[in-house]
């Protein structure tokens, strides 16, 4: 007998997890008054999560959407790794889901649509392909990015010391982590490959006293980086090259 989608909602998180839970096939669980709900939307979600380890299925199925969550996102995604870590490890999943029906384990296929390319010719990783693929990425233009990310200049995830913080202010935070986690002490030497606009070697060097040198593969970034850092009086103690860490 094929399982209601909130029967193997409740075998795999547990009938005691904070988060609600709706299927497209009318079933739902979990406390009406929960923070978050989840919602699946077709069999698809479900295979992406049978046929993808850890939670890669549940983010693709997210991003696909094909599941929706409703209400306090972080919410919910705590509370549906602590529940479904507690109750069912990851090799039992699977059988779960088989429950549903046979074709749950089969791959969701890419829509039928004509697309860009997104493969690049060459051997992977080799100096000319890295080079073409992030001057494509990144060489647009300085000021969108600056649109984007704040004065940071900053493209990886900030760390948010306190819930009010503001996005600046937990990139800071990002930055002294990595420094402190590496220990960084006057007269040391840096080097931060992939530097991107030069916001670590920028706090490195102004708040550690040491001595840094950023690479990256953008003509652009490397341009704004050695623009920030002679404003910054950070010339002397900094740079900013365009190149490739292979070259260094």
């Amino acid at each position: 007998m094929t399982m209601r989608l909130a029967e193997v909602f409740q075998r795999l998180v547990g009938a005691d997890a904070p988060v609600r839970f709706t299927g497209y096939d009318g079933s739902t669980a979990g406390p009406a008054d929960a923070p978050a709900t989840l919602e699946v939307r077709s069999p698809n979600a479900l295979r992406y999560i049978a046929t993808a380890p850890g939670d890669l299925g549940l983010a693709r199925a997210f991003v696909a959407g094909d599941l929706e969550i409703h209400g306090d996102v972080h919410a919910a995604l705590l509370g549906l790794v602590r529940y479904s870590r507690q109750n069912v490890p990851w090799s039992e999943r699977v059988e779960i889901l088989r429950g549903i029906g046979p074709s749950v384990l089969v791959r969701p296929q890419p829509p039928a649509v004509e697309a860009p390319p997104r493969h690049r010719r060459g051997r992977l990783h080799s100096k000319a392909r890295d080079a073409a693929a992030i001057a494509h990425h990144y060489d647009v233009s300085n000021h969108f990015y600056e649109m984007v990310l704040g004065p940071s200049m900053a493209y990886t995830c900030a760390v948010y010391p306190k819930p009010d913080s503001s996005l600046e202010e937990a990139q800071e935070e990002k930055f002294d982590l990595v420094c402190r986690k590496l220990g960084l002490r006057p007269g040391m030497r840096l080097l931060d490959v992939g530097c991107g606009w030069g916001g670590m070697v920028r706090h490195a060097v102004q708040n550690y006293g040491v001595v840094a040198l950023g690479v990256t593969l953008s003509k652009r970034q490397a341009q704004w980086a050695r623009v920030a850092l002679a404003e910054a009086g950070l010339s002397d103690r900094a740079e900013v090259r365009h190149l490739d860490y292979r070259d260094v």
